[in-house]
């Protein structure tokens, strides 16, 4: 079978969908049935991505927007003739001569549209909604995501397939937390982590719905509570309206102890994950909410603003601030994660079981499967 695949997302620097993507690759890879079929990946740049799929590639000029994916992509897949197209970021060609297989995260332009501009917002409803009446399989990560899908769009359940995305770090241990972090069993034994500290922090993209500018106003009264404390945040602002986060620090009476940064190496943000001794992510609306899963499985012990989908993905390990009254809250909850070695068991002592439903091998199969039933092949 012939699979082409909208690969834009993997090129510059990967955020969610790209992220996404690539987890999916490494792991189909080295899988038997991956292999048996033939790959095409297409995208506005040479993506990052790494043998055996670099010689896959091909490389159509353009900026990679929608223009490119509407009339650009669609006129390569007509030279092609693949099987089917996977469109791993929320829309694809509408004149696609093969069946489309779609991801569709979630649907935050339609449940919340107040949060993107109004060109931004349009184009999303649109080509979303006909991108997924299209497809003949829908992708998300959630079920919650498939109640947002079915009641905005109008898809039928059963033309949606829930995968959960995965977790590849290192999983916390079930004893007290010590800062001791144990290794996936396949990754090589790397040196001993460093010790916790008093770090609050944050990774992901910035967005009005995840509230870091109130995050940044309360962290002031939990410097009051815990002298020592700092706030680490880690993320590209794409607010809309634009907020400032930089004058809100400076505006903040321990202002020194606040860094925002839109990007890091890895290396730095597994050395942020591994010293770090709460995460906080105060979203409002998510389609799954990986990085606070990636903090639980570093050891750390997630304070989450309290959503259905919060609930549905952490369960039991996290700790919920509710809407109401949440300024208090988050600095309650920040202070006693930061101060309380028992607050932090609390939370993690649950980290192994939430954690065992997240794979990326169990979703690349799944992926596969889907992109295998959307071609007709199952």
């Amino acid at each position: 079978m012939r699979i082409g695949v909208d690969a834009r997302e993997l090129c510059g620097r990967p955020t969610g969908v790209g992220r996404y993507l690539t987890e999916l690759f490494t792991e189909w890879s080295n899988h038997p049935d991956a292999k048996r079929h033939a790959w095409t990946l297409y995208a506005h740049e040479r993506p990052q991505i790494g043998a055996p799929w670099s010689d896959s590639v091909r490389v159509l000029a353009g900026s990679g927007g929608s223009a490119w994916e509407q009339w650009t992509l669609p006129r390569e897949l007509s030279r092609d003739r693949p099987d089917v197209l996977f469109a791993p970021g929320y829309t694809a060609p509408l004149t696609a001569p093969a069946p489309t297989v779609l991801t569709v995260h979630d649907v935050s332009f339609f449940a919340k549209p107040e949060w993107f501009s109004y060109r931004e917002g349009t184009r999303r409803r649109l080509l979303t909604a006909a991108s997924a009446r299209r497809a003949r399989v829908v992708i998300t990560d959630s079920m919650f995501s498939k109640s947002e899908i079915v009641k905005h769009i109008g898809l039928p359940e059963a033309s949606i397939r829930v995968i959960p995305l995965g977790i590849r770090r290192t999983e916390p241990s079930s004893e007290p937390s010590s800062g001791t972090l144990v290794r996936n069993p396949r990754e090589e034994p790397s040196p001993e982590p460093p010790a916790r500290e008093p770090i609050v922090l944050y990774v992901g993209s910035v967005f009005a719905r995840r509230r870091v500018d109130q995050l940044i106003a309360s962290f002031d009264r939990v410097v009051d509570r815990v002298p020592s404390a700092r706030l680490e945040i880690v993320g590209e602002n794409r607010t809309v309206p634009h907020l400032d986060l930089e004058a809100r620090r400076r505006q903040a009476r321990h202002a020194d102890r606040i860094s925002i940064r839109s990007y890091v190496d890895e290396a730095t943000l597994r050395d942020l994950y591994a010293r770090a001794s709460v995460f906080a992510f105060l979203s409002e609306y998510e389609g799954f909410g990986l990085t606070p899963l990636e903090a639980l499985a570093s050891g750390i012990p997630p304070v989450l603003l309290d959503t259905p989908i919060a609930r549905e993905t952490n369960g039991p390990a996290a700790r919920y601030v509710p809407a109401a009254n949440m300024a208090d809250r988050l600095v309650d909850a920040l202070s006693d994660c930061l101060s309380n070695t028992a607050a932090r068991d609390a939370i993690l002592q649950h980290a192994p079981g939430v954690l065992a439903r997240y794979s990326w091998p169990a979703a690349a199969a799944a992926t596969l499967h889907a992109i295998e039933e959307g071609a007709g092949v199952r």
